[in-house]
């Protein structure tokens, strides 16, 4: 092909195209910078067109030509991926688009599926608008509460699948009743069928079934799928502490992000206004645009390689190497990921801190406990103050004690995920709640919560139990007063009446 062949494909594209700024040496897969399109160097036989500029003809013809383009056989394959991406994305017309599935249909499951099934459907250009929600079958009745209870119905007079009934009536009705789900959510039993050629996997079931779950689909999901996840808790084992969102990832091999804050599910659910926060720190594979502020990579430079390793919390590298999103698809880059979760009733703020989104979460469920516990006693608003102060301290220091190498202090003080986090869960959460009544009602919390939460469990308790595991592992157990107290309530070796002496001088 001779080089004014080539010159007229490019121009034919009718756009302003910047082709990519390439070393005159050799390059390699290390030295090619990312796709913005300035100019081609002299060695691929191209003359800089950047200020081309024709009647723009239909995407169709410039997809096409794009395509002719790209398989010149004197561009390397690295260069025709870029560039096959980066046209695709001036002209708005990738070939596929997301598959959102989200694993998981409690309270907070069912409500982030209502939530992203009203976004896939208003960004089309981006998400299938159908979204897969696991659901872990049981046989339920409709209740008389139920708006769509109909004593002629078989369904409110006998038994059924719970996901047949999500299906047919549009509403959960065991763990989010009286909430109308959009038509494009579709509750399925299958784990393996749900998160089939899904390429966005969002992660909401109580932490005790994750290893499980994840086990179910290794080697089931898009190898460049990337994962969220919802689930407040962290994982200990004899190797040490590790985030879900980390768990997740090392399990299925794939990037995995965060999203917490202070968020009801109930007043989510029913589109009461709040704010959320996702941290997505994506391989840079992922975006051709910047994090945002106060992340370390700031460069708009963005190294491409065929392969990337995620950055753990504690400054390591990840031992599955993560597959590249194919250029087919829309780029997972913060603006679209803030496009999948966000609602005029559900703000979400973007960070890159995932360390930072996940120990909140986790963290302030062991704070809540203390709080419900001194709110039973009758000790007033002071008393839960005061415990919220130890809380977010003892939060902070867990998080820059170990995982330093990204924690930010701000994550805590300035998000959703932090104090707005912990005071919602110290005044309403399930694990406040339920504390509280064990005071109230003289009874173990454990059978509290089996009265409650309808078959649901606190993650309070569990993540309670754990931290105090990897804490007494570390000999750090008496640096973290008001969580080592929570322990021993729990262990019944303290009561409630105890925590002012327990935390008395020994405040971080």
């Amino acid at each position: 092909m001779t080089l004014s062949a080539v010159e007229r494909r490019v121009k034919i594209l009718g756009k302003q195209v910047e082709l990519p700024r390439l070393p005159q040496r050799r390059p390699t897969k290390s030295s090619l910078s990312s796709l913005h399109l300035e100019e081609l160097s002299p060695q691929f036989m191209l003359k800089p067109l950047w200020r081309t500029t024709l009647p723009t003809p239909g995407p169709s013809i410039l997809s096409t030509k794009a395509q002719t383009f790209v398989h010149h056989p004197k561009l390397s394959p690295l260069v025709r991926f870029n560039f096959h991406r980066s046209i695709m994305g001036s002209l708005g017309a990738y070939a596929k688009k997301h598959k959102v599935a989200v694993i998981g249909s409690g309270n907070w499951g069912t409500t982030i599926a209502k939530v992203v099934a009203e976004n896939t459907v208003e960004n089309a250009d981006l998400f299938e608008p159908d979204v897969e929600m696991w659901v872990f079958e049981e046989q339920v009745t409709i209740p008389k509460s139920s708006p769509s209870y109909d004593p002629g119905s078989e369904l409110s007079t006998k038994p059924h699948k719970l996901t047949d009934i999500i299906n047919s009536i549009r509403e959960n009705v065991k763990y989010l009743p009286g909430v109308p789900l959009p038509k494009n959510i579709h509750a399925n039993p299958s784990i393996e069928s749900a998160v089939k050629d899904a390429t966005i996997l969002i992660f909401n079931l109580p932490h005790q079934f994750i290893a499980k779950s994840c086990e179910s689909i290794r080697g089931k999901v898009l190898p460049f799928a990337r994962g969220v996840s919802c689930i407040k808790g962290v994982e200990v084992s004899d190797q040490g502490i590790e985030l879900f969102s980390e768990s997740i990832g090392r399990k299925l091999g794939i990037y995995c992000g965060a999203l917490s804050g202070a968020n009801i599910a109930s007043e989510v659910a029913l589109e009461k206004w709040s704010e959320t926060t996702v941290a997505y720190d994506p391989p840079s594979m992922d975006s051709r645009h910047p994090t945002p502020k106060g992340s370390p990579r700031q460069s708009i430079d963005i190294n491409v390689s065929e392969v990337d390793t995620q950055a753990l919390s504690r400054g390591e590298k990840s031992k599955p190497k993560l597959t590249p999103l194919p250029s087919e698809y829309p780029p997972l880059s913060h603006e679209n990921m803030k496009k999948l979760f966000h609602r005029p009733y559900f703000h979400v703020r973007l960070v890159d801190d995932v360390a930072g989104v996940s120990l909140g979460g986790a963290l302030k469920n062991v704070v809540a406990l203390a709080a419900g516990w001194v709110d039973g006693l009758g000790w007033g608003d002071n008393a839960k103050a005061a415990v919220m102060r130890v809380g977010i301290m003892e939060e902070v220091k867990f998080g820059k004690m170990f995982f330093s190498e990204s924690v930010k202090t701000q994550t805590f003080t300035e998000e959703s995920c932090g104090v707005a986090d912990m005071i919602t869960s110290c005044s309403g959460g399930r694990n406040f709640r339920c504390a509280k009544l064990s005071v109230a009602k003289n009874k173990p919390i454990a059978e509290v919560e089996a009265e409650e939460l309808n078959g649901q469990k606190l993650q309070g308790t569990s993540t309670a139990y754990e931290v105090n595991a990897f804490l007494k592992k570390q000999g750090k157990e008496g640096e973290f007063p008001l969580f080592t107290a929570v322990y021993k309530i729990l262990e019944g070796k303290n009561k409630p009446e105890d925590i002012p002496d327990m935390l008395v001088g020994k405040t971080c």
